[in-house]
């Protein structure tokens, strides 16, 4: 293959990667909240693009694209945290996509697919637990142990700080996870297709 056709894909899959993001800047617009987690925490599936982009193109690629939606993100609907949760979203979805795409370039089959995004989303939620705890709550200037007494009464299971974290931040992460992975599944195959039959 001579340099420019080298190029001619580098130059593509930049474009995909930046469609990608854009796309999951989209998704992330649509959101819900869950019962047992605070309200200012929501469900997306923004994350689904970001997958694609490192499973077809690299960890690398997925990190970028994650950058991609955030910056698409903010110049859409602007920042109501100063720019914590912007933050916070980066490393959870960096921490996602290098975990599943490494493991899935290892061998592309669908069962390593599934065993990647099962360790991404364990991963992420670990991440999630120790940034929440020890940053992002801190930066938002709230309490976390104060806070959790007070949600008590939302989440009959919590009553402290661990039991916290334990019962809303962990679920909610598995959940976040479990539909972002699922639709994964589904898209990544018909999308990979295509990107290779214009590459």
């Amino acid at each position: 293959m001579n340099q420019s056709a080298k190029k001619q894909i580098s130059v593509k899959a930049l474009v995909y990667i930046a469609v990608l993001g854009a796309m999951s800047a989209v998704l992330m617009v649509f959101k819900f909240p869950l019962p047992f987690a605070p309200p200012f925490m929501t469900v997306d599936i923004g994350d689904v693009g970001v997958m694609v982009s490192g499973f077809a193109f690299g960890p690398l690629a997925g990190v970028v694209t994650a950058l991609v939606k955030i910056l698409i993100n903010l110049l859409i609907n602007g920042t109501t945290t100063g720019g914590v949760g912007e933050l916070s979203n980066f490393i959870i979805s960096s921490t996602f996509v290098i975990i599943a795409s490494l493991i899935y370039r290892r061998n592309k089959t669908k069962k390593n697919a599934i065993l990647g995004l099962a360790l991404g989303v364990l991963a992420y939620t670990a991440i999630a637990c120790l940034s929440n705890y020890f940053v992002i709550f801190p930066l938002y200037g709230i309490d976390i142990k104060e806070f959790a007494k007070e949600f008590a009464a939302v989440n009959s299971l919590v009553s402290n700080s661990i039991t916290f974290i334990l019962f809303s931040i962990v679920p909610f992460n598995l959940v976040k996870g479990f539909l972002t992975s699922l639709v994964t599944i589904i898209l990544y195959k018909p999308l990979s297709r295509f990107m290779k039959s214009n590459i």
